[in-house]
């Protein structure tokens, strides 16, 4: 490989922030790594995201026992990706919460991403050896559906697609906050290598119809407050604009992969080159960018191998 990707050098050890972002809720955040909610129910706690592994997921609970000792009932994913799925089996929680089309997804091609995000993000997978293996859920919805922990309500729902296609968001109504998963960042890079840029502004939209007061969000720091939630919303959207329509134009006049990477680093380097983890990933951000405006609709399976003829190309 002509150059290592830029995560696989990122082995500093990041701050843990832990933050309430409404009463009886918690967001988990790490200087731009893979967020986790907690939700504090009257007898139980949910977890929102498992961490990539065992020992990050520790580190949640950690912060948890801090503030309750109510067992934790309930561990909800928003997607199927590894770094946010494998931590699972540590919460010993009886419910694993997905969507079915993300149980699908990590059916599908589930381990192929565990090897392509191993050999990207190497610090994130210390202690690897922990993980009992893919994460499957006990429990699948398509749209919609509630939990009740006590008396409190908690609603998870498919709101489109825009990261995954699979995306669900879970929403706290006593406090107006939600938990977001990778639709929305803060001052972090969205990852679009598995995205579907044409619908994550539809979906965008319908977050911010519930005129939110919080948001846990997939990467960055806890967005408090209407301004926060509504800068964060369409700062992502720029991003997610941003990375689209260069690579949009050049795959129109039947440019290259090449050719569409130097665009759309002439747009986003100016806004975003000081975010969390972009330098990471925008090679995939790029190369999905430009299948999608190729008419290519599902996004090809990420693997240890492709990721690295990807890499070669955008060298030119």
């Amino acid at each position: 490989m002509a150059k290592a990707f830029a995560s696989q050098g990122d082995m500093s050890e990041k701050k843990i922030s832990f933050t309430e972002v409404g009463d009886g809720l918690w967001a988990f955040t790490a200087e731009g790594d893979p967020n986790s909610g907690v939700i504090i129910g009257d007898d139980s706690v949910m977890i929102v995201e498992a961490q990539a592994t065992p020992r990050l997921a520790n580190m949640v609970i950690e912060k948890v026992r801090s503030i309750t000792d109510k067992p934790i009932s309930h561990v909800v994913l928003t997607h199927y990706h590894a770094v946010r799925v494998l931590g699972a089996s540590a919460y010993g929680a009886d419910q694993i919460i997905m969507g079915e089309q993300a149980r699908a997804m990590v059916v599908e091609r589930g381990q192929e991403d565990w090897d392509s995000e191993f050999q990207r993000f190497p610090r994130l997978f210390e202690g690897h050896e922990s993980i009992p293996g893919l994460t499957y859920p006990t429990t699948t919805f398509n749209d919609a559906m509630t939990i009740y922990l006590g008396n409190r309500r908690v609603d998870l729902m498919h709101l489109g697609r825009a990261h995954t296609a699979g995306d669900i968001v879970i929403h706290v109504p006593d406090q107006n906050v939600m938990f977001t998963g990778d639709i929305v960042e803060y001052h972090s890079a969205c990852y679009c290598g598995d995205g579907h840029f044409s619908d994550w502004g539809e979906t965008l939209d319908n977050i911010a119809s519930f005129d939110l007061d919080a948001i846990a969000p997939g990467r960055g720091d806890a967005l408090l407050g209407r301004d926060m939630v509504n800068a964060a919303l369409e700062n992502t959207r720029d991003f997610v604009e941003s990375t689209y329509i260069p690579a949009a134009r050049v795959a129109a006049r039947g440019g290259s992969l090449k050719e569409a990477w130097d665009a759309v680093r002439a747009e986003c380097d100016p806004k975003f080159a000081d975010y969390a983890i972009y330098e990471h990933c925008l090679p995939f951000n790029v190369a999905r960018a430009y299948d999608e405006a190729r008419g290519i609709d599902t996004p090809r399976i990420w693997t240890a191998q492709r990721d690295i003829e990807m890499w070669e190309a955008l060298q030119g």
